[in-house]
């Protein structure tokens, strides 16, 4: 494999605060990268300055010569009176293509991010077709190197899903970054942690994310014995170093000199050990002992004729946690408001506990005041806050999200999105709730802080309900998911995967009786399609087969949920190879349903059909 670029010694700060030192990487033909880190670690600097958008305080980067990049920053800016096909044809401009060669890669890259309309309007764009459009101004560019920054941010589940298959089957060597670690278990083959809790500042790791962790762990295993080795050796020669010199003796400066380079690199290794910290979360309850909080019986809502969910029976009790799942416009933000109080069913019974306290964490940020200083923010009144009924000054609650004392007259304004989030969540952290909703909680946030916030969660003695496109949260907080289709009908399951299937499931149906409803309006050719009698007993007995293995498969990821399985990577990797099998064999008997279901709803087209003739 060829390298693509190479970055020797570079280094970058801002300001006073160093983001990075001496870091040397190469990139490869054929890999497929993803950055991950801690916020503030310089994830995205970095990228920028693999994009030559932004160059490096020391060091130098090489770029294999005439080597095409295309860059998608997090957040992106089109003139909304502009076409989607301009911005392509922008997007193409200078890079010397033939008029036909560029026109060709405008249609095959529409066709395959799937536009309906070339002609649309920048403007007319919801959230996730402008992040697509920002990926097919990259892609138009046949790039040799693509460098994403937080693509799955701000999408909705199908978004991710779309661009997971997207890079899946891509031959484009690529690097990104993401805190989603099921995004980045489906697709990378390399992570690079940048930290500086690792002596060259990052630790890179070939293969899947699951891997990562396993050589993460190592490393950080490893790094601690080091502390424990040099702690002990500086010891015996700091008490060398106080014992009087015998008579006549003078002690060997060579060995005093040993003495001083063993603690200083001792104070170097604690130093990086530290820096191995994460945000210290937990939600306060109220501590009601009220058996249920929230009971809903066969509710419904609509929207402009459109019914969202009907027939709804939904009951929340101290401890159970709910996961959200749908597309975009399916209704769970509308559930939500249901579940609060600001927003009516249009039938049904709803009865809430009295008093009760709901605490809502806002996707949007709508909570912060972007004029404020971080201390204001967080503690807006006085000095200090009282959390769980204990006085906590300024700056050590500062520190519980990890902010530096000298961050606390800064204006947000000027913190990473992933900061403004921990603000939030230690504002939540101070009301006393029954319920937290939590709407995309995950949206820039690093992945130690995801991992703390899973724990809280999962140890909030509350209720829970949690919307968020990070399916592994999803999973490892959720007691059971609720799915909707945004035609009225949900489904309660037991984890992410048994409900992303139902969806897919909803949707092969919908098309299937448009299929039909067009076969018997074009009067099509009316071939004979029934069931043999194998075929028949065969369909009568799939719901149970698949009911068997969707049974085996959530037995796997329980299994693989539990804390002595999730620390042992070896049992962990075969159980994940158990989970594949099995995830592959529910698919087969899917489609398998699908095509006998297929059969026999063409059998009964058919009849109706000579029926009406």
């Amino acid at each position: 494999m060829g390298i693509l670029i190479s970055c020797q010694s570079i280094s970058k700060s801002y300001s006073s605060r160093p983001l990075f030192r001496d870091i040397s990487l190469g990139i490869e033909e054929g890999q497929r990268i993803g950055f991950i880190g801690p916020n503030g670690s310089g994830k995205s600097t970095l990228l920028k300055i693999l994009a030559d958008l932004t160059q490096p305080d020391d060091g130098n980067v090489v770029a294999r010569r005439k080597l095409r990049v295309a860059y998608v920053p997090q957040e992106e800016s089109f003139p909304d009176d502009e076409s989607i096909e301009q911005l392509l044809h922008d997007s193409c401009a200078s890079l010397g293509f033939e008029a036909h060669e560029q026109a060709a890669s405008i249609d095959s890259t529409i066709t395959k991010i799937g536009f309906p309309d070339r002609l649309a309007k920048a403007g007319t764009l919801s959230g996730g077709w402008r992040k697509r459009l920002a990926l097919t101004c990259a892609l138009v560019q046949k790039p040799e190197l693509l460098l994403l920054d937080e693509p799955t941010n701000h999408l909705d589940l199908d978004g991710v899903l779309w661009l997971e298959n997207l890079l899946k089957n891509t031959d484009t060597t690529f690097v990104l970054v993401s805190h989603d670690r099921a995004f980045l278990q489906a697709i990378v083959n390399r992570v690079i942690e940048l930290n500086p809790t690792y002596e060259s500042g990052y630790l890179s790791c070939n293969g899947s994310y699951a891997d990562f962790l396993e050589s993460r762990e190592q490393q950080l295993s490893a790094q601690a014995h080091l502390q424990k080795s040099l702690a002990s050796k500086v010891r015996r020669e700091i008490a060398w170093l106080q014992r009087g010199a015998r008579a006549r003796q003078t002690k060997a400066q060579g060995r005093i000199e040993d003495a001083n380079k063993l603690i200083e690199d001792l104070a170097e290794v604690k130093r990086r050990n530290a820096m191995n910290t994460s945000v210290e979360i937990g939600f306060d309850a109220s501590g009601r002992r009220t058996k249920e909080l929230f009971c809903s019986k066969k509710i419904a809502k609509s929207f402009g004729g459109r019914k969202l969910f009907g027939e709804l029976d939904l009951i929340l009790t101290p401890g159970y946690k709910l996961g959200l799942v749908g597309s975009n416009g399916s209704g769970k933000t509308t559930l939500l408001k249901i579940i609060v109080g600001e927003m009516a069913p249009d039938a049904g019974t709803i009865k809430r506990a009295d008093q009760l306290k709901v605490v809502w964490f806002d996707q949007n940020r709508a909570q912060l005041d972007k004029g404020k200083t971080l201390k204001e923010s967080l503690c807006p009144t006085s000095d200090s806050v009282v959390y769980r009924g204990r006085s906590l000054h300024i700056t050590t609650w500062a520190k519980k999200f990890l902010f530096r004392p000298d961050q606390l007259n800064m204006p947000i304004s000027y913190l990473s999105g992933g900061e403004q989030a921990r603000i939030l969540i230690a504002n939540l952290m101070l009301q006393p709730a029954d319920i937290l909703i939590l709407d995309e909680p995950t949206n820039d946030l690093d992945i130690p802080s995801l991992e703390v916030l899973e724990e809280s969660l999962e140890d909030f003695p509350g209720a829970v309900v949690l919307v968020s496109h990070d399916r592994m949260m999803l999973d490892t907080v959720s007691t059971q998911t609720l799915a909707l289709n945004g035609k009225g009908a949900t489904k309660l399951c037991a984890d992410y995967e048994q409900a992303e299937r139902w969806l897919k499931s909803e949707i092969a149906k919908s098309e299937k009786v448009g299929e039909v409803a067009r076969k018997q309006t074009g009067k099509s050719e009316k071939t004979k399609t029934g069931l043999s009698t194998a075929e028949k007993r065969e369909l009568s007995a799939m719901p149970e087969t698949i009911e068997q293995a969707e049974s085996k498969l959530s037995n796997l990821q329980m299994e693989m949920s539990k804390p002595h399985v999730a620390t042992n990577y070896s049992k962990l990797q075969q159980l994940m190879r158990e989970q594949e099998e099995a995830q592959k064999s529910l698919e087969d008997l899917f489609k398998r349903w699908e095509e006998l279901e297929s059969k026999a709803a063409a059998s009964s087209a058919e009849i109706l059909a000579n029926l009406s003739t």
